[in-house]
């Protein structure tokens, strides 16, 4: 279990929230076999509102399933996302989705404020927290260094207290988690269905256009 240190006066302002919080990640089931997914069960309405990236009816769609702490999902948004965005997303081939499946309690404090941000905001405050993720994911006090990353972003301290605090949307993120793992067997992190396929684990931009390229045409 991650520790969050902080000086007393932050630990009495989030008090309420971070029992929550660290009780919000039961261990994943030992791996079942995968089930398969159809489209109509991956774009199911869930309990967070999806954010979508590209045209709405583009040809393909890209969803992924990241922890905010996880180095694998960093790695990809880093090294690969740029280029599969500017390929696909950008030029209307491919529409694009992130859903929150948080690992452990400071994944789950980086999505809340995330939403927090605004639904135009959200996509750009995790794209900055995956390039500051050595920042502040594997910081000795994660949630004060998150909170410089927010405030560096424009978010307001008590907005960011405020935001965790919020049980209605912690109640959110963990049934997203919930629903992926038991209806579309997600167990790590990044998952990704691409074009309907799935595709576990870090990948090149090769591997999506193996799948990708085809639809396009």
């Amino acid at each position: 279990m991650t520790t969050l240190n902080f000086p007393l006066s932050r630990r009495a302002v989030l008090a309420a929230s971070l029992p929550a919080l660290l009780a919000a990640h039961p261990a994943l089931a030992e791996k079942a076999p995968v089930p398969k997914v159809t489209i109509e069960e991956l774009m199911a309405p869930n309990a967070l509102p999806d954010i979508v990236q590209g045209k709405a009816d583009a040809p393909a769609t890209i969803v992924e399933y990241a922890s905010m702490a996880c180095s694998h999902c960093a790695a990809f948004h880093r090294g690969v996302w740029p280029a599969l965005k500017a390929k696909y997303v950008d030029a209307g081939k491919a529409k694009f989705v992130l859903r929150e499946f948080p690992l452990d309690p400071v994944a789950t404090a980086a999505f809340m404020l995330a939403r927090c941000a605004g639904p135009e905001k959200r996509d750009a405050i995790v794209d900055r927290l995956f390039d500051h993720q050595a920042d502040w994911a594997f910081a000795a006090n994660p949630l004060s260094k998150l909170k410089d990353q927010m405030t560096a972003s424009g978010m307001a301290e008590a907005d960011f207290e405020t935001c965790l605090k919020n049980q209605k949307l912690l109640d959110a993120v963990k049934a997203e988690r919930e629903t992926a793992a038991t209806k579309l067997g997600v167990n790590s992190t990044p998952t990704f269905f691409v074009a309907g396929k799935r595709l576990g684990s870090e990948h090149s931009l090769e591997k999506f256009d193996e799948i990708l390229e085809p639809t396009a045409k």
